[in-house]
């Protein structure tokens, strides 16, 4: 299963990294790939996450979910 959401505030390598490792610790996540130049965040996954979950992780990296793409 594949999402794409839209993340605020990353501006760099690390805010990538941060993001990445935050939801790439979610159960089920397989990949994170991030876009810093349009903030969108796939999220590959063998289940579907809930926005919750999604919202959870980056807010604990310090970034703010915009929602899905």
């Amino acid at each position: 299963m594949e999402t794409v959401y839209v993340v605020k505030g990353m501006t760099c390598g690390h805010c990538a990294g941060s993001v990445t490792q935050e939801i790439a610790a979610l159960p089920g996540v397989e990949h994170v790939d991030v876009a810093l130049d349009t903030g969108k965040v796939t999220v590959k996954s063998e289940t579907a996450l809930t926005e919750d979950q999604v919202r959870a992780a980056v807010d604990e990296a310090g970034y703010e979910l915009v929602g899905v793409a």
